[in-house]
């Protein structure tokens, strides 16, 4: 039986202060998409803006498009948006590359910082490709350098004296587990560490303050809750304090001084452009400059409140309708300790993930048996949570996902 009645339902979609954010993105029909932590909505100002872009600014202006449409500034002008949202001052953010190249950066950035030490912390909970780039660079470091891996609650304990810089992702991707990021920067700097922070799972999801925690650096990508499209740029983020230190891993011609004379020896530029290393890509970066115009109105506490209302009420009802079937949730029950994600073990997840998204409802699975789903505060509303739960309801208790057809597994889960 479902735990709120559809009265109440039009009560909470009606008196949404974010209900008229949902207008500006472009949902197919009878679909519900609770996996705006994986990939976000297309914005329809989006389609425009790159319309726009390639017709009129590439098409007509061609190689001048760099200083007629400030193409050249995109990196800082997107970097100054992210800023907003994250709690970072302007000049701090640079929005460029993947996350994955700048983790490397940030990576090698806190050990120029920290040069005395030469131990990176992060927990096994991180994503993956944080811990196989830090890999990376610690090898080539050369002797002495580590990454020292810990359980996500061994973290505080495991910050010492030993440890150059803490390299954590403030929202665990399977289980949506919040890191307190207060209290774990404060740690670093007690223990004289760096506190690098991956945002990938948090940024357009809570709120979240860098310059009040005194975060030292962090990335993220664009790509989920701020729907910058499949695969647009990344952002680093180097405290003001930082910038004239730090030393980027790739001295690319875009982070030079003067880019454009040509010297043959590497000067960094002032400020976050040093962290460039490439030419910007300036139809990807037009498309997150025109997503990220979504969130200039909106009020992240109240995105923040309405994503932990979302998924009281999904858990709610899930566990109310699916009493028997086979889920565990694996979310912290407590919603202050997690992100804007609700994960279930499910041993036949893979399955019962293609069968709900057969029928309406998209999230997505992590291996080995989590099933995830992600509230998005900008366009998920209160009737497709509790539709979400029911459907949910239906595929478990009808056997739906034993169908061989939701069995065989795509390259992407």
């Amino acid at each position: 039986m479902p735990t709120i009645s559809d009265i109440a339902l039009e009560r909470l979609d009606t008196t949404d202060p974010l209900r008229h954010k949902r207008a500006e993105f472009s949902l197919p029909d009878g679909v519900i998409y609770l996996d705006g932590n994986s990939l976000g909505v297309l914005p329809s100002a989006v389609k425009q803006r790159v319309q726009k872009t390639v017709e009129e600014e590439w098409g007509v202006s061609l190689i001048r498009g760099w200083n007629k449409h400030e193409w050249i500034d995109l990196p800082i002008t997107v970097g100054n948006k992210i800023a907003r949202l994250i709690g970072a001052e302007a000049g701090s953010v640079l929005a460029a590359d993947s996350t994955s190249l700048n983790v490397a950066k940030a990576v090698f950035a806190a050990f120029s910082l920290n040069p005395e030490r030469r131990v990176i912390l992060s927990d096994s909970g991180n994503f993956p490709t944080d811990l196989y780039i830090t890999q990376s660079v610690v090898a080539q470091m050369g002797e002495g350098y580590s990454l020292k891996i810990v359980a996500p609650d061994e973290v505080y304990d495991a910050i010492d004296e030993t440890i150059a810089a803490t390299l954590i992702t403030e929202v665990d991707y399977r289980t949506g587990r919040k890191h307190d990021m207060a209290a774990l920067t404060a740690r670093a700097h007690d223990a004289g560490a760096i506190a690098v922070w991956d945002l990938c799972h948090s940024a357009g999801a809570l709120e979240i303050d860098l310059t009040g925690v005194g975060a030292d650096l962090a990335v993220g990508c664009s790509y989920k809750y701020l729907n910058g499209g499949p695969g647009s740029p990344a952002f680093i983020y180097v405290a003001p304090k930082h910038q004239k230190q730090v030393k980027p891993v790739l001295t690319g011609w875009m982070g030079h001084e003067k880019p454009f004379a040509f010297d043959l020896a590497y000067i960094p530029a002032e400020g976050i452009r040093r962290m460039a290393a490439g030419t910007p890509p300036v139809l990807a970066l037009s498309a997150l400059d025109a997503a990220l115009d979504a969130w200039a109105d909106v009020d992240m506490r109240q995105v923040r409140e309405k994503s932990i209302a979302l998924s009281e009420l999904f858990i709610a009802e899930v566990e109310e309708r699916c009493v028997g079937l086979g889920l565990e949730l694996v979310s912290p029950r407590n919603a202050a300790e997690r992100g804007s994600q609700i994960s279930f073990r499910c041993a036949d997840g893979y399955a019962v993930m293609q069968a709900l998204i057969a029928h309406g409802v998209i999230g997505d699975f992590r291996a080995p048996d989590i099933i995830r789903f992600g509230f998005t505060p900008l366009y998920v509303g209160y009737h497709d949570v509790a539709k979400a739960a029911e459907t949910l309801e239906m595929i478990l208790k009808t056997k739906e996902w034993c169908k061989p057809i939701y069995r065989v597994q795509e390259k992407v889960t």
